[in-house]
């Protein structure tokens, strides 16, 4: 169970295509606590992700939460903030490297494609503050994910502010398309372009035994080698999300919307509720009959399809395109990496020791 606190409503950014409703709740420490030990109750291997807002403006609760955690629960917890990053300090990496704190930032390449969206309140781009920052935290923790949203007039560069990352010290890149926005054929074509470019660097880096995740084509050959691993979002079963005043709602992009309230903290979770919905979300997509892909794309994310579609129940089109295309190019990367015995690859995909050994590796060298 991997429980997210919505620590606060505020940003200091106001990212222009951000899905989360701008507001100046907070959340408080007991509300925080009550929340983790009702849910994590019996848990094995339980996590807990600060989230906002900017989690940032709550650093001292992050915290003091993991504080309480470490003595008076008797779980093993695993720890995980994400971030923008404009408010990371050598403080605060200190602090998180001592409370075995994991460090996610939000970053979309270079300054012009940073500046594009990702903005402060006067509209100012934010890339000279974030920079410097996240080479701090990839210093500090080399394995950091960084988070970059594509959207149709940034994806001409996607593939250059990858690799713009990349020579960052970005060893774990997860990128996400911005399905809510409008792909006409033009950026479609700009898009697929640039996927194209960076199979080509992803294969150029595996002969190069050059370790790095890049999750837009790992992800989807683990779905091709492990059959079903990341194929359903698990809606409110694998992870709950808890609003600033203590609502629970089944996964992120849901917070605030009453509709899809499934309990609230004192009180537990509504399991006729949560299941409700949790069912609804897994029931066949009349639009993904027959489609070859199915058990291997994420037709069942209920975020992508609600903030796309308005509904758990419809695939936005534009998704299935995309699926269409970039699994077949995912797979022949894997086919020929596979072809060639490349022992990187070999190691990563099919050698589930891979991550631990990975970093006992990197601690010896």
């Amino acid at each position: 169970m991997h429980l997210t606190l919505h620590l606060t409503d505020r940003c200091n950014l106001a990212c222009r295509y951000c899905y989360a409703r701008p507001g100046t709740a907070d959340m408080t420490l007991a509300t925080a606590l009550a929340a983790i030990d009702e849910c994590t109750r019996g848990a094995e291997n339980p996590g807990v992700i600060f989230f906002g807002g900017e989690p940032l403006l709550r650093e001292d609760l992050i915290f003091d939460v993991i504080a309480a955690c470490e003595r008076h629960t008797p779980h093993r917890f695993h720890y995980k903030v994400t971030t923008n990053g404009t408010l990371v300090t050598p403080a605060f990496l200190a602090r998180a490297a001592a409370a075995r704190l994991h460090v996610a930032v939000s970053c979309d390449g270079a300054p012009p494609t940073q500046d594009r969206h990702r903005v402060t309140a006067a509209g100012e781009g934010s890339s000279a503050a974030l920079l410097p920052r996240l080479e701090a935290v990839l210093a500090a923790q080399p394995y950091a994910p960084v988070m970059m949203t594509v959207n149709p007039d940034t994806a001409a560069d996607f593939a250059e502010n990858v690799r713009f990352l990349r020579a960052r010290g970005a060893a774990y890149v997860i990128s996400s398309v911005n399905f809510a926005a409008d792909w006409d054929a033009a950026a479609w074509r700009r898009l697929k372009r640039a996927y194209r470019q960076l199979a080509a660097w992803y294969l150029d880096a595996y002969r190069r035994e050059e370790k790095f995740y890049f999750a837009a084509f790992d992800k989807r050959i683990a779905t091709r080698i492990w059959p079903g691993r990341g194929a359903s979002c698990q809606l409110g079963k694998r992870q709950v999300s808890v609003a600033p005043d203590g609502t629970y709602y089944p996964c992120v992009q849901f917070v605030g919307r009453p509709e899809f309230a499934i309990g609230r903290v004192g009180e537990g979770i509504d399991a006729a509720r949560r299941g409700c919905i949790f069912e609804r979300n897994e029931r066949a997509k009349p639009s993904c009959a027959g489609c070859v892909l199915l058990g291997r794309c994420n037709n069942r994310c209920g975020c992508l399809n609600f903030s796309t579609t308005g509904s758990l129940d419809a695939v936005p089109p534009f998704f299935c395109a995309h699926e269409r295309f970039l699994v077949p190019l995912a797979d022949s990367l894997a086919e020929t990496l596979y072809a060639e015995r490349n022992a990187m690859f070999l190691q990563r995909h099919y050698n589930p020791a891979f991550p631990v050994l990975s970093i006992l590796e990197d601690m010896s060298g």
